[in-house]
């Protein structure tokens, strides 16, 4: 059974306004932050897509030790495959979508008040 207490339930006037900045937060993450600093919805997604970015951020960094193989096969390949996590992530929150991120989405940087 799930623990449905840390699940996040937008508010669907908050998701009907935000939800085109939400989406670009898997671009820019800070984006929703600025244009809509109120909004739940906003910041939630704002927090997944700096969750992306750290782990992209960390996995090109232990990649970079690998010689070659790693900065010139490796790295480019990880990160097409997170470019495409981010725009299937984005897809799924321009329709109002609150799924979290595999393995580190639980984890929240970004307060919600």
């Amino acid at each position: 059974m799930s623990n449905d207490r840390s699940r996040y339930y937008p508010d669907h006037d908050d998701v009907a306004q935000n939800k085109t900045m939400a989406g670009l937060a898997y671009l820019i993450f800070f984006l929703p932050l600025i244009v809509c600093p109120g909004s739940d919805f906003g910041r939630y997604h704002a927090n997944q897509g700096l969750l992306l970015f750290i782990v992209i951020g960390l996995t090109n960094a232990v990649l970079s030790f690998i010689p070659f193989f790693g900065r010139f096969l490796l790295i480019p390949a990880v990160n097409l495959g997170f470019f495409i996590v981010a725009v299937i992530w984005m897809l799924h929150t321009f329709n109002g979508g609150t799924n979290e991120l595999p393995l580190v989405g639980h984890i929240r940087l970004i307060w919600r008040d």
